[in-house]
């Protein structure tokens, strides 16, 4: 998927119900209303929400690395596979992937 959507343009509509659910019960935790004043794990906000992703960038910190903490179990939760560009890397899915994406 990662492979694909890299130069497309964005596919507009509703997103997937999975993806749909996934960004709500993330947002129950962890918000991404720009004017929100407390302690956020995003970098940039609000989150970038498509069809089939949630593309966010989490900060180093105690508070992001709850962020992780929650996103995996929301991914597994509601069956995601989660992509970190920076490694590379692929999880989700009661599996590992090692085939290195791009």
């Amino acid at each position: 998927m990662a492979d694909r959507s890299v130069g497309r343009p964005r596919v507009e509509g509703d997103p997937d119900p999975r993806i749909a659910a996934f960004y709500e019960d993330l947002r129950a935790g962890f918000s991404d209303d720009p004017a929100y004043d407390g302690d956020s794990p995003w970098v940039t906000t609000p989150l970038v929400v498509g069809v089939d992703h949630v593309a966010m960038s989490i900060v180093h910190s105690p508070v992001g690395d709850d962020a992780v903490d929650v996103v995996l179990q929301l991914a597994e939760k509601h069956g995601l596979v989660v992509y970190d560009p920076q490694g590379d890397e692929a999880t989700g899915l009661d599996g590992d992937y090692a085939d290195a994406v791009g």
